[in-house]
């Protein structure tokens, strides 16, 4: 089997409504999706994405660039694919667009890889669980109002859900300790509560706010600084009973090595777009199980499953329906909270292009690209 061809098509995925972290508003969440061809008939299929759009044409063409190291590779042999590749965007570095677009390419081969198998990618690796605990991040934003966030949250109760986030702010300490009372009212003491600052305050913010916010039994305080701010996540982290989860935003295997030798974080969170993928995902994994440390996930979450289900440090998925609108499948919960494994070959999700075209459609400025 040789690969012949990578093609790419751009989807816009509005949003129902904007909604706001403490950084930004979201309106959409709009993807690359990514196709590799073989001789032999399988596709694999991947995705990289950019919040509102910002940039996606140059998200696309970076995809793209990766071409000539695909086309001829036996897909058994994608990891000298990623050698290569590592090596070829060197120049400008292994963080931003580079690592985002090879991320896409990655994920495409290892859904060919899995789908040439006839395995799940989880199998593929080698799976430690059929499911993976999961929690609901699709709500509950800084733009809900307390009864709206009270609905949400019992309507993510009633869906199977047993673990929850919610987002706060650079708002007065009293502010933010109202909703998220609010919230633990509505779901009760034995439900996960998360709360995530979007790397929006200081470190003696975020001591003050943590520690008022102790008394709710969070499940753990995420990105309470910048993301670079090691150091002071681990100053947090020292002062607070409350985990620290962190991780989203720093860049491949070696951003995590680093905030693990800080003890920067209680619970790691890698992006699978900001790892590069895959590949650098599950060199992830296995550094934070070297140091005994949680891992989570950060979106991606039709593909995150399968990397979890194959990690025995494996905490719990994030499950944001963003990229649902786009798959054929749904992720299945048990009833008890967790996420099912798909048994199915590949990431066990696949594209459902009559969604694609129309959704494309919708989108004046949408059209296939080859």
């Amino acid at each position: 089997m040789k690969i012949i061809a990578l093609r790419t098509e751009i989807v816009r995925l509005p949003l129902p409504r904007p909604i706001w972290s403490a950084t930004l508003e979201i309106r959409s969440t709009d993807a690359v999706l990514v196709f590799i061809d073989t001789d032999q008939g399988v596709t694999g299929e991947g995705l990289c994405f950019a919040i509102n759009g910002n940039r996606l044409e140059i998200l696309r063409d970076m995809v793209r660039s990766f071409e000539p190291l695909l086309i001829g590779l036996d897909p058994t042999m994608a990891p000298s694919f990623y050698k290569r590749a590592w090596a070829d965007i060197g120049f400008f570095g292994h963080a931003g667009m580079s690592v985002a677009g090879l991320a896409g390419v990655d994920c495409a081969l290892w859904d060919l890889r899995g789908r040439a198998a006839g395995l799940n990618v989880s199998r593929l690796i080698g799976a430690a669980a059929t499911a993976v605990p999961t929690y609901a991040s699709g709500g509950l934003w800084l733009s809900s109002s307390i009864d709206e966030l009270q609905r949400e949250a019992a309507d993510f109760l009633a869906r199977g859900f047993r673990a929850i986030k919610m987002r706060v702010g650079s708002r007065p300490v009293a502010w933010n300790v109202e909703r998220i009372r609010a919230v633990r009212d509505a779901i009760g003491p034995d439900v996960k509560l998360m709360a995530d600052a979007n790397q929006s305050l200081s470190v003696p913010e975020a001591i003050r706010l943590g520690r008022a916010l102790e008394e709710y039994g969070l499940d753990w305080f995420e990105e309470p600084v910048r993301y670079w701010n090691h150091a002071g996540e681990a100053e947090i982290a020292a002062a607070l009973d409350t985990p620290i989860a962190s991780g989203e935003t720093e860049y491949t295997s070696r951003g995590m090595l680093t905030m693990l030798q800080m003890k920067s974080a209680d619970v790691l969170m890698p992006d699978l777009q900001r790892m590069g993928g895959p590949t650098e995902f599950i060199r992830a994994s296995h550094v934070a199980a070297a140091f005994e440390v949680k891992l989570s996930s950060h979106l991606f979450s039709e593909m995150s499953l399968s990397l979890l289900a194959a990690a025995p440090n494996a905490y719990i998925l994030e499950h944001m329906p963003w990229f649902e609108p786009i798959y054929s499948e749904r992720i299945e919960l048990d009833g008890e909270g967790r996420a099912i494994a798909p048994d199915r070959p590949g990431w066990g999700f696949s594209f459902n292009m009559d969604a694609v075209r129309r959704l494309q459609r919708l989108s004046s400025d949408s059209s296939p690209l080859g």
